[in-house]
């Protein structure tokens, strides 16, 4: 357990320190804008092409884990749809956010640390698999939805096109497909350039983690959704569980990508499920609070999974 502590602790320090920065720094929200933009721009990006460009090719197209990994995630938002739809009788609009809020975990900003300070640099590959095809579907998925909902009053040509273009210009996204083409091509950086990627991916994580951590200070809990009381344990708890059933039932995966994917679908809600409710005008203060309360919360579930996964408590495969 000492182990699971010295390696949880470091990681949600960092997010606690950025919330105690944010609750006694006294700096607007806009003061954090550089630091965001050096993590989603600079850093993370280097990060994961660093990552990627140095897997083998045959590794990169693991087609059967994507869509094993994308059945678990969208489940659970099917899941969550239709509780907020037909049991809480909310509208589409409001049913895709608490779909987001129960699907969309933390995978880019908290996903990368954690994922290779648990298991190393092999975890990269699933992790930038997931992020990557997870990222684009939930790109789809909302403003797919929201237009349906009448939220979004564009001509739906226009809605494919914002799809398309969120999906193809995103950072993270170019970087990893960027590390796709280093890899096939065996391309090797000059060493300085290699040395400069090198120093940002090391700065990737404290500072995603402690902007995320100022994040969540900057929008203080006013009210707990009554929504709460089924996202928490489904994206918590439920998310992680069916992922380790349908990875074990999908196919041979290695145990660490199994691991790895599991881990990630146990991180709490996305601070970007927020960005979306804000955007279309919905659910956006509950959005705010049910990232809050996953958050805390996860260092409990996360701590609890990663003890059950180096124990063995959590075995690789339902069929070993």
């Amino acid at each position: 357990m000492a182990d699971i502590i010295a390696l949880v602790l470091p990681f949600f320090g960092l997010i606690l320190i950025g919330y105690i920065s944010g609750k006694l720094g006294r700096q607007p929200a806009a003061a954090l804008g550089w630091l965001n933009f050096f993590v989603i721009y600079v850093s993370l990006p280097s990060l994961f092409f660093k990552l990627v460009s140095r897997t083998p090719l045959s590794e990169l197209t693991r087609i059967d884990f994507i869509a094993a990994s994308l059945a678990a995630t969208y489940t659970i938002f099917l899941l969550v749809f239709l509780i907020g739809r037909f049991i809480r009788g909310n509208s589409i609009a409001d049913c895709t956010i608490q779909a987001l809020a129960g699907a969309y975990g933390n995978i880019g900003y908290m996903g990368p640390g954690l994922a290779l300070l648990a298991f190393g640099e092999a975890a990269a590959v699933p992790v930038a698999l997931v992020f990557c095809f997870e990222n684009a579907a939930h790109f789809i998925a909302a403003p797919a939805l929201m237009a349906f909902a009448g939220d979004d009053a564009r001509p739906r040509t226009a809605v494919a096109a914002d799809v398309v273009k969120r999906i193809i210009t995103h950072p993270f996204i170019i970087a990893t497909a960027i590390g796709f083409l280093a890899a096939a091509f065996s391309f090797e950086p000059p060493l300085a350039l290699q040395r400069l990627i090198d120093y940002l991916a090391q700065a990737a994580a404290p500072c995603a983690l402690f902007a995320m951590g100022v994040t969540l200070a900057l929008r203080p809990l006013k009210r707990i959704p009554a929504e709460i009381g089924y996202i928490v344990p489904v994206k918590l708890l439920l998310h992680p569980l069916l992922a380790w059933i349908v990875l074990g039932l999908a196919g041979n995966f290695d145990p660490l990508w199994i691991y790895t994917a599991v881990l990630l679908a146990s991180l709490p809600t996305a601070t970007n499920v927020f960005v979306i409710g804000q955007q279309y005008g919905v659910w956006q203060e509950r959005a705010s609070a049910t990232i809050l309360i996953t958050t805390v919360l996860s260092v409990l579930t996360v701590s609890g999974l990663l003890y059950a996964i180096t124990t063995g408590l959590l075995p690789p495969d339902l069929f070993p």
